[in-house]
């Protein structure tokens, strides 16, 4: 699967778990939910994977994330590229 396609279904993923739930909920409910919601999408998922962090230099070293903000009435996203 290329990177549109899997950030797109990804990015569902976490409309559908926003529009569901809505606001008010703890952090761990939403990552819970979400989990499921691309598990039944058909993706591998690993949660709370260790994950190393570079102080000095591109910080995690990946080439692509989706950062989202569950905690507002509406669904915040930010798709960072390196």
């Amino acid at each position: 699967m290329i990177d549109e396609q899997l950030t797109y279904k990804i990015i569902g993923c976490a409309y559908r778990v926003s529009n569901t739930l809505c606001g008010g909920f703890l952090e761990k409910v939403y990552e819970k939910a979400l989990v499921h919601e691309l598990r039944q999408a058909g993706l591998r998922v690993a949660q709370q994977f260790p994950l190393k962090i570079y102080y000095d230099n591109k910080a995690t070293g990946l080439v692509l994330a989706l950062l989202f903000n569950f905690g507002t009435s509406k669904l915040q996203l930010k798709r960072v590229i390196l």
